[in-house]
């Protein structure tokens, strides 16, 4: 399949939305043996409730914080071209925020809130280091709340350790089907590397994508999804008029190390096979 260039056939052609992710527990309390084993068969599960209302506000509020220069510290990425002319509309032309929890206290609580850390110390059968912070804001707009195409987050050279790494997604907005929630491919991550290539990102190629087997991870506020890190998962281009907004945090097993140069061009390029998307 060629690459789908704009948005709504972006949305049409690469994902689906007939069926929601069933690997899901109400409270992180029913994370259980047969959780872990689910999680190491899928490579996910969603937990609804994590995040209390208080704790989605204050995170929210250091976002806006920062956006607005509140709190100085944090990188800030804009849209291309951005523009704006009043406080309100800056906000809808910021795409991602990261390197914040030095400088924002609710958010660096939300980062090692002791309910996720256990989860994760269980999935990596050993204490869980923290790697890597983003918040994710995909505002209503095609233009700034673009796709993040299919790929493994292993694949970026900042989670490629010799361990499986792990990601946690948090939905600060309610995740739907129309503004961009989660979706995965449950048990690609058990496929193993998969070269990239840079297309619309670094991403899969968009031919190589099991799209039969995707399903969709919608999420209330303060719910969140935990996943490995080969696991092949996108989110589709914000064609609502809702913005989107959530936290990722990456942790990496203790005892993992950062794969060489030359052990991350074997496994994420084309590097050896010269095969081309």
């Amino acid at each position: 399949m060629k690459p789908a260039a704009d948005p709504v056939l972006i949305k049409e052609q690469l994902y689906r939305f007939d069926k929601i992710a069933p690997h899901r527990l109400s409270k992180p309390e029913d994370f259980t043996d047969d959780s872990l084993r689910k999680y190491k068969e899928l490579g996910y599960v969603a937990i609804e409730q994590v995040l209390t209302p208080e704790e989605v506000r204050d995170a929210l509020q250091d976002i806006t914080d920062v956006i607005h220069g509140r709190i100085v510290g944090p990188k800030i990425q804009l849209m291309r071209d951005a523009q704006w002319s009043t406080p309100e509309e800056r906000e809808f032309v910021v795409r991602k925020l990261h390197k914040f929890i030095d400088h924002c206290p609710a958010l660096h609580r939300i980062c090692y809130h002791p309910a996720v850390l256990g989860i994760l110390n269980r999935i990596f059968g050993e204490d869980a280091r923290f790697c890597e912070d983003q918040a994710l804001l995909k505002p209503p707009s095609p233009d700034a709340g673009i796709e993040k195409p299919w790929h493994q987050d292993m694949a970026y050279p900042n989670f490629s350790f010799t361990r499986m790494v792990a990601g946690v997604w948090i939905a600060l907005d309610e995740a739907t089907h129309e503004n961009g929630c989660m979706h995965v491919i449950p048990g690609s991550h058990r496929e193993g590397p998969v070269p990239h290539y840079s297309v619309r990102d670094w991403q899969l190629c968009d031919a190589s994508v099991d799209i039969p087997r995707d399903e969709t991870v919608p999420l209330k506020p303060g719910g969140l999804m935990i996943f490995s890190g080969l696991l092949h998962h996108g989110t589709p281009p914000n064609l609502s008029n809702q913005r989107r907004r959530a936290l990722q945090f990456h942790y990496a097993p203790l005892s993992a190390v950062k794969m060489t140069p030359e052990q991350y061009k074997l496994a994420f390029t084309n590097e050896m096979t010269q095969a081309e998307c």
